[in-house]
C-alpha cells in the first residue's frame, strides 16, 4: 500500500543511512523529512560528500534506508525486494544521469525502446513509442545512429527520451547537465520545464546555483540533513549578487 495520507508523491520520513567503513559506521543520512508534491519540480543543491546522491538513491530504490520509511508513487519501498523494486521503477521513475548511461552497441532508437521490454508493451507499439519521444526530444533524424555518432547534447536528450519510456510520474535527474554545454543545458532545462507543465515531478541534483535559482523549489544537503529553507533563499540570494 501506498502512504495516500499526505497526498505527496515522493515522501521521506525520518529516513537514515549508515554505511560500514572500515573506519566505522558513516552516517550519511541523519533523520530526513521530505514531502514532494505531484509535479513539482525540485533542485536537489549542497557540496559533495553531503549526502545528495544518497538521498536520490532513496527516492528511486537503486539503495535502501537504514531506517525511516520511503513511499514514492503510491508505493512503500523499504518492504520490496531487489526484483519487485526493479519493476516498480521500470514503471514509475525515469533517471537521468549526468554521462548519459546509453548502451554503445545500440542504436538510438534501440536505447529508447530498452525500457519497454520491461512493462509488457507489445512489441509492435515499441518502436513506435520510441519514435514519438524522439521526435518530442527533437532526435528523429538520429534514430539508427549509435550513441558514439552524436554530440553529449543529443546524448543527453535521448536518455531523457528512454527516461520517459513508460510515462513515469517521477523523474530523477542526478546532475543532467554537469557534462554539457551551456546551450545544450538550456535545451535540457527547457525540456524539463515543459515536462512539469504536463505534471510530471521532476528531482534534480545540480552543482549549478544558477540553475537552481531558476527552479520554483530548492532543498539543500548539508552533512546528511536538510537545511532550512530561509536559510537557501540567502544563499541563493547571495550567490547571485
Amino acid at each position: 500500500m501506498g502512504n495516500a495520507q499526505n497526498g505527496s508523491v515522493i515522501s521521506l520520513q525520518n529516513v537514515e543511512k549508515i554505511y560500514k567503513t572500515k573506519a566505522g559506521p558513516l552516517k550519511v543520512l541523519k533523520g530526513v523529512n521530505l514531502e514532494i508534491k505531484e509535479g513539482e519540480f525540485v533542485a536537489i543543491v549542497g557540496p559533495s560528500g553531503s549526502g545528495k546522491s544518497t538521498l536520490i538513491n532513496m527516492i528511486t530504490g537503486i539503495d535502501r534506508p537504514t531506517s525511516g520509511e520511503v513511499f514514492v508513487a503510491g508505493q512503500r519501498l523499504t518492504n520490496l525486494s531487489e526484483n519487485q523494486v526493479a519493476k516498480w521503477r521500470g514503471r514509475n521513475v525515469g533517471v537521468v544521469f549526468q554521462f548519459f548511461q546509453l548502451l554503445p552497441t545500440l542504436t538510438v532508437l534501440e536505447n529508447v525502446m530498452m525500457p519497454l521490454h520491461y512493462t509488457n508493451t507489445f512489441r509492435g507499439k515499441r518502436k513506435e513509442r520510441a519514435m514519438e519521444l524522439l521526435e518530442m526530444v527533437d532526435l528523429p533524424d538520429v534514430a539508427h545512429k549509435y550513441p558514439s555518432q552524436i554530440s553529449g547534447g543529443q546524448q543527453q536528450r535521448a536518455a531523457i527520451a528512454r527516461a520517459l519510456a513508460n510515462n513515469p510520474k517521477v523523474l530523477v535527474g542526478d546532475e543532467p547537465t554537469g557534462n554539457l554545454d551551456a546551450v545544450s543545458a538550456g535545451l535540457v532545462f527547457a525540456m524539463f520545464e515543459d515536462l512539469v507543465a504536463q505534471g510530471t515531478t521532476i528531482v534534480m541534483v545540480t552543482h549549478d546555483r544558477d540553475l537552481a535559482g531558476q527552479i520554483p523549489r530548492v532543498e539543500e544537503v548539508r552533512d546528511g540533513q536538510l537545511v532550512a529553507q530561509e536559510e537557501i533563499d540567502r544563499r541563493l540570494v547571495a550567490g547571485r549578487d
